[in-house]
C-alpha cells in the first residue's frame, strides 16, 4: 500500500419467468471451484457440457448454449448463466439461468421473457441490412463515427423475430460518447428497441482526504498500477475522448496535492475509489474483479474539457473534470456506481431502459453507496445520498435519495407503476434505491453519520430493516442469480424474496424485511414469500 495526498474524492421490458426442470433432467458436471464465483475454470467446465445441457432442457434444433456465468454456494448448488444463439444468430433476450443441486438435478430453470424455444421458420430479412443500418443511424440523433449492423433473434414480450442489430458510435451533443444497439425489426423495419453501452453516473469529489492507494515500481519510477488488485490502473487523457491514455507516474510516490490544479488529485480519487471498489466486492461477495476473472480495471481521467460525467463504457471507467474543470467527478461512490455497472454487464446484463433500466442504475446507486460505507472514511462519510458533495444543482442539494426519490424534483417515482418503465434509467431507479433504503434501515426517523432521513412506505406500512449489509447481500444474490437482461421489477421482488429465503432461512427477520419493503415500493407481488 503507497501513501497518497488527495483531498475527496431497450424500452419495454418483462419479467423472466420461472419455469420447472423438465423431470429427471440430471446435467451433473466435473467437479467446481469449491468457493468462489465465475472462475475460469468453472466457465470452461460448464461449456464442455452446454451441449447435454441444451438437450436434457428440451431446447430446440440450431439452439446452442454459450456459459456466461456460474454461481457456486458452498453446499455445491449451482446457477449458470447461458447466453444463446440460434443457426448461428446471437439470441437477444435468450438468457437462461439453470438451478442445480450438487448431484447435478435441475430443480429451476430462469428464462428471459419466458423465451424456452427461440427458433425461427425464416432467417431470410425482407428488409435490406443498407436500410437498417440508415435507420440505426437516424435513431442515433448524433454524428456517427462509426455504423454497423448484424441479423440477430430479438425476443420481444411476446415471441422471438429477426432483426437487425446496428451498433451505432459517436459522441452526443453533451460530450458524452456513445455506443447504441437499436433493433430493427427485418421484415417490418419497426424498432423494436435500444441500449447504450455507455452507462453514466454522478457523484461527489475530492473529499477522501490522505488516503493509501496500492501502486508499483521503485523510487524514482512508482506507477499507478495496483498489481494486487488485478492491474487496476489510472490514466490521464489530458482532456482527449479516445485512447487509453498515459499510466501516471511519479517520483516519490506521493500523488497529487488535494486541489484540481494537480493533474495527479483527480488520478489519486478515482484510483483510490477502484481500490475501494474491488476490495468490497472481494471481501464482502466473493468476487475477484468486476468480471470476476481476476484481472483489473482501468480508470481514465481528465476526459474532455469540462465535461461533468463520470461513465462505464464495458470495459473502464472514464470521469470528467466537472464544470469549468475544477470538480472532478472521481470520489468513491462515483468509482462504486461506475464499476458495479460492469458486475452488472458481467451478470444479469439488464438492459438500459424499460424497468431493467431503472434495476440497472440502482444497482450501481445501491453498490456504490455499500463502497462508501464500507471505506469508513472520516472525510466521505457514508450516506444514502447520491452526489450530496457536488453541488451540481448550486444549491447544495444531492442528485438522488435513496430515502425519499422524488426530492430530487426531477421525476424520481417512490413508488413502482406501471409507468415507471418509460422513465429515464437515472428516475426509474427510484422505486428499487428506495426499497434499499427501506430493507437497510426501515421506516420512520433515523440520523446515519450526521444525515437524517424520514423514510415512509408507499402502502402506509411501518417496518424495521435487516440492516443495508442484508439488504446489499440479498441484492448481490438476486442479480447474480435471479435476473436477466429483461427482468422488470416483478422479477426483482420475486428473485430477492427468494435470495433472502436462500441466505436467512423462511420467515427469517431478513426476508420479512426484504418483503416488507418491495410491497412498500408497491413493487408487483408474484409466488414468492418469505
Amino acid at each position: 500500500m503507497k501513501r497518497v495526498t488527495s483531498v475527496g474524492a431497450i424500452a419495454v421490458i418483462a419479467a423472466a419467468a420461472l419455469a420447472a426442470a423438465p423431470a429427471g433432467a440430471n446435467l451433473a458436471s466435473a467437479p467446481l471451484p469449491a468457493s468462489g464465483f465465475n472462475q475460469p475454470s468453472a466457465v470452461q467446465a460448464e461449456q464442455a457440457l452446454a451441449a447435454n445441457t441444451a438437450a436434457a432442457l428440451g431446447l430446440g434444433k440450431g439452439e446452442v448454449l454459450k456459459v456466461k456465468d456460474v454461481v457456486k454456494d458452498a453446499d455445491g448448488t449451482e446457477f449458470v448463466r447461458y447466453d444463446r444463439t440460434f443457426n448461428g444468430l446471437k439470441v437477444v433476450g435468450g438468457d437462461l439461468i439453470v438451478k442445480r443441486d450438487s448431484a447435478g438435478t435441475v430443480s429451476q430453470i430462469t428464462y428471459n421473457r419466458n423465451a424456452k424455444g427461440v427458433g425461427l421458420t425464416s432467417t431470410k430479412p425482407t428488409l435490406s441490412q443498407a436500410a437498417a443500418l440508415a435507420k440505426g443511424a437516424k435513431a442515433a440523433g448524433f454524428k456517427a463515427t462509426a455504423n454497423k449492423g448484424d441479423l440477430v433473434v430479438y425476443v420481444t414480450e411476446s415471441k422471438p423475430v429477426l432483426a437487425y442489430e446496428v451498433v451505432t458510435s459517436g459522441v452526443k451533443a453533451d460530450q458524452t460518447p456513445s455506443v447504441l444497439h437499436s433493433f430493427f425489426d427485418a421484415k417490418t423495419g419497426a424498432l423494436l428497441d435500444s441500449d447504450d453501452e455507455i452507462k453514466t453516473g454522478t457523484g461527489n469529489t475530492m473529499y477522501a482526504g490522505q488516503v493509501s492507494i496500492g501502486t508499483s515500481g521503485s523510487a524514482g519510477n512508482y506507477q499507478m498500477k495496483d498489481n494486487a488488485r488485478g492491474g487496476n490502473n489510472t490514466t490521464d487523457l489530458n482532456g482527449g475522448t479516445s485512447g487509453t491514455g498515459t499510466l501516471f507516474t511519479d517520483a516519490d510516490d506521493v500523488w497529487g496535492t488535494g486541489a484540481a490544479s494537480s493533474r495527479q488529485t483527480a488520478a489519486a480519487d478515482a484510483h483510490y475509489g477502484s481500490q475501494l471498489t474491488w476490495d468490497y466486492y472481494k471481501n464482502v461477495h466473493g468476487r475477484n474483479g468486476i468480471f470476476n476473472n481476476g484481472q483489473g480495471a482501468r480508470s481514465r481521467v481528465h476526459y474532455s474539457n469540462g465535461y461533468v460525467n463520470a461513465f462505464w463504457d464495458g470495459t473502464q471507467m472514464t470521469y470528467g473534470d466537472g464544470s469549468g474543470n475544477t470538480h472532478p467527478l472521481t470520489a468513491i461512490d462515483v468509482a462504486g456506481h461506475e464499476m458495479s455497472h460492469g458486475v452488472t454487464q458481467a451478470t444479469a446484463g439488464l438492459a438500459y431502459s424499460g424497468d431493467a433500466g431503472g434495476l440497472n442504475e440502482a444497482t450501481s446507486d445501491i453498490f456504490g453507496t455499500m463502497v462508501e460505507f464500507y471505506a469508513n472514511n472520516a472525510t466521505d462519510k457514508g450516506d444514502y445520498l447520491i452526489g450530496e458533495k457536488i453541488n451540481i444543482n448550486g444549491n447544495g442539494t444531492p442528485l438522488r435519495y435513496m430515502d425519499k426519490p422524488s426530492k430530487d424534483g426531477r421525476g424520481s417515482q417512490d413508488c413502482w407503476t406501471t409507468g415507471t418503465k418509460n422513465l429515464d434509467p437515472h428516475y426509474s431507479s427510484g422505486p428499487l434505491n428506495h426499497w434499499f433504503y427501506l430493507a437497510s434501515e426501515g421506516t420512520g426517523s433515523k440520523t446515519i453519520n450526521g444525515v437524517t432521513y424520514n423514510s415512509t412506505s408507499c402502502n402506509g406500512t411501518t417496518f424495521v430493516g435487516a440492516g443495508r449489509d442484508v439488504a446489499a447481500k440479498v441484492w448481490y444474490r438476486t442479480l447474480t442469480t435471479k435476473l436477466s437482461s429483461n427482468s422488470n421489477y416483478a422479477a426483482a421482488r420475486n428473485g430477492a424474496i427468494t435470495s433472502a429465503k436462500e441466505l436467512y432461512g423462511a420467515g427469517s427477520a431478513q426476508c420479512l424485511a426484504v418483503q416488507r419493503a418491495f410491497a412498500g415500493i408497491n413493487a408487483p407481488a408474484g409466488t414468492a414469500a418469505c
